[in-house]
């Protein structure tokens, strides 16, 4: 039998400080991915999906959503083996209080919980293949479901863990929550207006 390769990780303490002196960034197999700024028009695609999605689902009692805040995944208490910084994410009530009573500094950590739902904004300068591997990664990570926005496309691409299928949803659709997020319907169209 072969050895087992370990992927690198990174002390939390050095994350932390890396993340804050530095700014944003990815920890992807060893490797610190600098986060790109958003540019406007699809920070504005964010900050409405963000808003009807925290009206929702805190409203209800649903879970949280937070913006642009690292997860990371962590094999051993301490270590970073990956961080990703996704757009928007929602953890469900449940998860997060079992976190946060589990994890009682948890507010001056990034969230070593990965996300139920995961949301990527399509920006001008990304690449589909890079967008492809993020959804990989994503779903590899545990995330439920991921929903990627593109503001020129006028969609919404859904994927789902354990399927192979993927929903298109066009700007005449309505965007649903599904089992994630119950009772939450946005029409696609209202995105981009």
């Amino acid at each position: 039998m072969g050895a087992v390769e370990r992927v690198q990780a990174l002390p939390l303490e050095e994350f932390v400080r890396l993340y804050d002196q530095e700014g944003p960034f990815e920890y992807i197999d060893g490797e610190r991915v600098a986060v790109s700024p958003n540019v406007t028009g699809p920070g504005i695609v964010t900050k409405k999906l963000y808003f009807a999605l925290a009206r929702h689902c805190e409203g209800k009692g649903l879970g949280e959503v937070f913006s642009e805040l690292p997860f990371v995944l962590s094999d051993t208490p301490n270590w970073v083996t990956g961080s990703r910084v996704p757009d928007i994410m929602f953890f469900t009530a449940e998860r997060l209080s079992a976190y946060k009573a589990s994890t009682p500094d948890w507010q001056d950590k990034p969230f070593i919980l990965v996300p139920d739902l995961v949301v990527e904004i399509v920006s001008p300068t990304d690449r589909y293949s890079d967008v492809l591997e993020k959804v990989a990664r994503y779903l590899n990570d545990g995330v439920k479901v991921v929903w990627v926005v593109n503001r020129q496309l006028r969609n919404v691409v859904i994927h789902q863990a354990g399927s192979k299928q993927q929903t298109t949803l066009q700007a005449d659709d309505m965007l649903d929550g599904g089992e994630v997020v119950p009772g939450f319907t946005l029409p696609v169209a209202s995105l981009f207006e």
